[in-house]
């Protein structure tokens, strides 16, 4: 592996180990001041999620050309081919499917109509673009809403996924990355001032809020009951399982894509022949099989936050292969989200009214789907504290199912796109 790349790059700085530890740092910046330092910093992320930042600062290195993103082994293999893949098994690994079930029959049903909807939304709003406003859905543009889909089905780690798989790229990546968080934050925002007023539009709406009574009771005793301070050991062992995995996924991925590749017709019009499409899969599927087994117990000693610095050191190394002034050339992708926005939101809303759930089935129907386990807790604590572990049971779920949803819904967008 080089660790040196300065062949045909003219960045200040070229050696891999050095880039590395800038990304390493920039991160560190950031979570740092995002926990509100001084009351400026409270402030400024209160408006400006992290999220965007571990993104677009790495892409100003490169756009400076401080950096070379395209060059060195930070992205790939680093981060896409190891550290995605470890970031699924830690974060699907968090699913606790029986404590799903347990919310009732009510949440889950609007939860799956806000993934349909979003689903349906992508399908809708590519059509009507195309008859209205084809330019904004033209070229490469359905692989965009395949990746943008993976993130508000799944989150960030499918989303990042689904842009390996089909290869989005990076600018076009980037485009969608500032429509999701644009999009995405701008309806948290409506679902927290909403919050606020659930007991009013409850009543209103005569919904049946008795079952989410119950629920604070059974969470606050389970969380007083596990919640531990992590050992060294536990983070050797959640490591080890990670890494360990991602070893074993990419030993078999190669025989098996290489099969498909051979034995079945149109292997690679879907992928099946792509090795890294089976990492992923085999990933997602080993980190679902361990979340039925005490090895789901890890999650009380800080799994899913693991898997998340994972993500976000994946998420700057896709960030520092972008061009910055690139990033704004297409906003009519904003309008594009908002009519997806707008059916998910119908959809959803139709549901609710139909099995009469309060506002918070609502709320956390749809963020968690598009806010998964990073912000879905936030908006199920502002309707009370002790609600904020359903969020986190819901956005989980999208970890298992987002990547999948995506990907099939790519290959409709493809043939849609007559490709």
């Amino acid at each position: 592996m080089a660790i040196e790349n300065a062949e045909a790059s003219t960045a200040l700085i070229t050696n891999d180990i050095v880039v590395f530890g800038l990304i390493a740092a920039t991160l560190g910046l950031i979570f740092w001041l995002a926990s509100g330092p001084t009351p400026f910093w409270k402030k400024f992320f209160a408006w400006v999620p992290a999220l965007l930042l571990c993104y677009f600062v790495p892409a100003l290195y490169n756009t400076f050309g401080l950096i070379d993103g395209t060059q060195g082994v930070v992205y790939n293999p680093i981060g896409s081919r190891v550290l995605l893949p470890v970031a699924l098994v830690l974060l699907t690994m968090t699913i606790d499917l029986k404590g799903v079930l347990k919310l009732g029959p009510r949440l889950l049903f609007v939860f799956c109509a806000g993934t349909f909807g979003l689903f349906l939304g992508a399908i809708v709003s590519f059509q009507l673009f195309q008859w209205f406003w084809p330019d904004v859905v033209a070229g490469d543009v359905w692989k965009g809403m395949a990746a943008l889909a993976g993130s508000w089905i799944g989150g960030g780690a499918n989303m990042v996924a689904i842009r390996e798989v089909y290869e989005v790229d990076a600018t076009l990546f980037g485009q969608f990355a500032v429509v999701d968080v644009a999009i995405a934050n701008s309806w948290m925002a409506v679902l927290l001032f909403l919050a606020g007023r659930a007991a009013a539009i409850d009543a209103r709406s005569g919904a049946d809020t008795r079952a989410i009574d119950e629920m604070k009771t059974r969470l606050e005793a389970y969380e007083a009951a596990n919640a531990r301070i992590p050992t060294l050991t536990d983070l050797m062992v959640i490591l080890g399982i990670g890494f360990g995995i991602v070893g074993a996924a990419h030993a078999a991925a190669t025989p098996i894509a290489a099969w498909f590749g051979a034995h079945v017709a149109n292997a690679s019009q879907y992928s099946l022949d792509s090795s890294f499409v089976w990492v992923v899969l085999l990933a997602t599927f080993a980190g679902l099989g361990l979340s039925f087994t005490p090895v789901r117990r890890l999650e009380n000693a800080g799994m899913a936050k693991v898997g998340s610095a994972c993500l976000y050191f994946l998420i700057a190394s896709i960030g520092m292969q972008m061009d910055f002034v690139k990033l704004f050339d297409r906003l009519e992708l904003l309008a594009l989200g908002v009519v997806w926005m707008g059916v998910h939101i119908l959809v959803l809303w139709g549901a609710a009214k139909m099995v009469r759930a309060p506002l918070f089935y609502f709320a956390i129907g749809s963020q968690g789907n598009i806010g998964a386990a990073a912000s879905a807790p936030v908006v199920a604590a502002a309707f009370h504290p002790t609600l904020a572990p359903v969020g986190v049971l819901l956005g989980t779920v999208g970890y298992a199912t987002g990547t999948m949803i995506a990907y099939w819904l790519g290959q409709i967008l493809r043939v849609m796109a007559g490709q």
